[in-house]
């Protein structure tokens, strides 16, 4: 059989939409020569604040810094614990990991694919300082019942928002629940600067550490000791980390903001393409979104059950690649992996849902960028796979 799409066509997985307007600020930077942290940055942290409705942004080079200069700035460290989800890419524990603290799982809902808050108040011990929830594919945690217990117990809240950009939950916006939000803008995501992340938070006094940490533990603003207002000295007040944004990220992720709902409103388009295309198929689709929720629309999920589809999820997922359709697998739960089994002692058989889910997912193409045609194959590839197993 002839591969659905040719070798040339190859739909990458994730694919970014950029157009003119970046790609134009983009060489603005390189005319100009300010290509490290600067203004384009302090542009795109203002730009972020106001839309997400908070008093501090703060434009770091990852997902991953913004949650390790989160839990930092809330000291957390040695001794301490911090619960989160095993369903999850690994960069959020290990953020946990490197500020010193432990991460304690707390398994799944089988329909949301978040954290199960009536689990949570079970993992709580006198060492807890933390929740970490994860906002998965984009659809919103049950932040009421989070809240409640991080109050009764005088907990932190670092959310992980690198799904969830447009995300709301009962119309306030992901990532202004607790003390802080950590976004992503790696080439993956809804908006994108290739490499990059952004910490909110409403509290000024962290606001301005984790800027700090952030540039080597300088004082605020150094890079501003190379403009044109004249060489500024600078103190290292704390030994901090090489985790700041350049201008050159910024400058993409300026004009990307500016699209982020239009390009929402075309990945829903796509969404519910693929809901109305699957509904008859043996597969097990997106739970649907209650009213209360506003879902980002990041990551569209299909669970590959051997039993009733009758081709496992790796088996179908090499199938799509012969087609020529890149997809993903988000993710194994981290117990699967062995340096946590090792590290922690965890295992996939004591968080069963998470398991479950990390052993049957597949994520489909899901981008603003996608064609008409690329969904129509996308569609077909599905559909083509599937009969052919049921053949078999």
């Amino acid at each position: 059989m002839q591969p659905i799409r040719s070798k040339e066509e190859f739909l990458v997985f994730g694919s970014p939409l950029i157009e003119e307007e970046e790609i134009q600020e983009v060489v603005h930077s390189l005319k100009t020569c300010w290509l490290g942290t600067g203004p384009k940055v302090a542009r795109f942290e203002e730009d972020f604040k106001q839309y997400k409705n908070i008093p501090y942004a703060i434009a770091v080079n990852s997902c991953t810094a913004a949650l390790h200069l989160s839990l930092i700035a809330a000291d957390i460290g040695p001794g301490d614990e911090v619960i989160t989800t095993p369903l999850t890419f690994c960069a959020t524990v290990n953020a946990i990991i490197h500020a010193g603290a432990t991460p304690v799982l707390v398994d799944v809902e089988e329909d949301t694919f978040n954290i199960n808050p009536e689990l949570i108040e079970k993992k709580i011990t006198p060492r807890t300082k933390a929740i970490l929830p994860v906002h998965f594919a984009g659809r919103p945690c049950e932040m009421d019942p989070i809240l409640e217990i991080a109050q009764k117990y005088g907990l932190k809240i670092i959310e992980d928002c690198a799904h969830a950009i447009e995300a709301k939950y009962k119309d306030k916006p992901c990532g202004t629940f607790g003390d802080f939000g950590c976004f992503s803008f790696y080439v993956t995501k809804n908006i994108i600067t290739g490499e990059g992340g952004m910490v909110i938070t409403p509290h000024q006094e962290l606001a301005k550490r984790i800027k700090i940490l952030a540039l080597h533990g300088m004082s605020a603003d150094a890079w501003r000791r190379f403009s044109d207002e004249g060489y500024k000295h600078y103190l290292v007040i704390e030994a901090g980390f090489k985790y700041n944004m350049m201008d050159l990220q910024a400058a993409i992720g300026i004009h990307q903001l500016k699209r982020v709902e239009k390009y929402w409103e075309k990945r829903k388009e796509v969404w519910e393409k693929y809901l109305e295309a699957f509904q008859n198929l043996p597969l097990t689709l997106p739970a649907p979104f209650p009213s209360y929720l506003k879902p980002s629309y990041h990551l569209f999920t299909i669970l590959v059950d051997e039993q009733k589809t009758h081709i496992s999820r790796d088996a179908f997922l090499e199938q799509m690649t012969f087609h020529n359709i890149g997809v993903g697998v988000h993710y194994l739960s981290l117990p699967e992996h062995p340096y946590y089994q090792k590290t922690f002692g965890w295992r996939p058989e004591d968080y069963p849902v998470a398991a479950k889910i990390g052993r049957q997912t597949l994520s489909l193409p899901l981008s603003a960028k996608l064609t008409a045609r690329d969904i129509e194959d996308v569609i077909l590839a599905v559909k083509t796979i599937l009969e052919q197993a049921k053949c078999q």
